[in-house]
């Protein structure tokens, strides 16, 4: 496979993942996520952002969330975002050391 053919099947990935996620797993929290995989919504944008910076396009976080999320992040936790029990709270404070604190 040629190497322009994979960067458009890796994009065509990403973008069948964002749709997953933004429209049809709505119901799916960013706390959930990151405690199962390390990752979540939030690191995805920022993964964005980091690419667009290493190409030298200027993007700060909210910027590249407004872009992944296709709203503000005030509009994404109104529309979708659920309270977390203090046990998710604080499992989640462990992922995030483990998965971007430390490798950030």
């Amino acid at each position: 496979m040629d190497q322009q053919t994979e960067i458009e099947l890796q994009a065509a990935a990403f973008r069948r993942l964002q749709k997953h996620l933004m429209e049809d797993r709505t119901d799916v929290q960013n706390i959930d996520m990151m405690n199962l995989t390390g990752f979540c919504r939030n690191c995805l944008s920022r993964w964005y952002q980091e690419a667009a910076n290493e190409k030298g396009i200027e993007m700060n976080k909210g910027q590249a969330r407004e872009i992944f999320y296709g709203m503000t992040m005030d509009e994404w936790k109104a529309n979708y975002q659920t309270d977390a029990s203090p046990e998710k709270q604080a499992a989640f404070e462990v992922a995030f050391e483990e998965n971007v604190t430390k490798k950030g």
